[in-house]
């Protein structure tokens, strides 16, 4: 297809989207969050499938990039993924009509991707610049867009119905890396490799946290329920209501929440597995 209609089109999806996220907006409200899991006999499974992958492959090679780089090399490289995706951010501010972080988070973009050598030091956190991230999972949320069933995807992991449109949109249309890859021509896939080294990236944080998963008698259980608090607090910007978190943690279902009956189940898992309980 010729790069104008593309253009053209990628015009017209724009445009659609700003029309979609003003009638939204017209009713704008959170909506609450999902405590059922309607689909985990097939999340557990493809849970195991990603797991075994990670084990084999992605774990292997985030260890391997811990061990050729040392952290302050990790940490530039880091930040420079950090801020290269905050248009993320700022297009999301303003899809939710919140112009004074989206003009925050800008000024944060402009200062380390200059003075910051493109992004590979943070002197806008020395300035008092706050650090934001949105996306387009959080806009649906904020637009009352209802969360749907929780997800467990081959090769992306946790996600829900509403946040999984974030990985098409924010990459398609406000992830600059994405887009330098689609106007420049590469052969062999070479336009992949940022976002490859930008998942070693986040895989290789995650090593020294390791430890409290290997703790969970239940780690599936254990990641879901930590997403869906990651993302509650990210829809509601680090400061959720009691009563969101007590719909999340079920704490208002007939059924009740008995939090002696996970401590009791977790201990025998430990006791299971050899671990120390405290």
């Amino acid at each position: 297809m010729h790069p104008t209609t593309l253009n053209r089109i990628a015009r017209i999806a724009r445009t659609t989207l700003g029309l979609v996220a003003v009638a939204l907006l017209a009713a704008c409200h959170v909506a609450p969050p999902r405590t059922d899991d309607p689909n985990e006999k097939l999340n557990r499974k493809v849970f195991a499938f990603n797991d075994k992958l990670d084990k084999a492959v992605i774990r292997p090679v985030a260890v391997g990039y811990r061990k050729v780089t040392n952290p302050p090399v990790r940490t530039a490289i880091s930040d420079f993924y950090t801020n290269i995706r905050l248009p993320i951010t700022v297009a999301n501010d303003l899809l939710q009509f919140r112009p004074k972080q989206a003009l925050q988070t800008s000024g944060r973009f402009v200062v380390n991707l200059t003075i910051g050598f493109l992004g590979f030091k943070d002197p806008a956190s020395l300035l008092g610049i706050p650090m934001e991230q949105n996306d387009f999972g959080v806009t649906l949320a904020r637009w009352g867009v209802p969360e749907g069933s929780y997800l467990v995807l081959p090769f992306v992991g946790p996600t829900t119905v509403r946040d999984v449109w974030r990985l098409p949109v924010d990459s398609y249309f406000f992830d600059p890396l994405s887009y330098y890859g689609r106007n420049h021509d590469f052969k062999y896939g070479q336009e992949y490799i940022p976002q490859v080294l930008y998942l070693v990236t986040l895989r290789s944080r995650g090593i020294d946290a390791e430890s409290f998963l290997a703790s969970a008698y239940d780690p599936y259980v254990f990641v879901r329920d930590a997403y869906r608090q990651q993302r509650l607090y990210n829809i509601y910007y680090g400061n959720p209501p009691a009563e969101a978190i007590e719909e999340m943690q079920g704490l208002n279902d007939d059924q009740g929440f008995d939090p002696d009956k996970l401590l009791q189940e977790q201990h025998s898992w430990e006791k299971k597995n050899d671990q120390k309980v405290e």
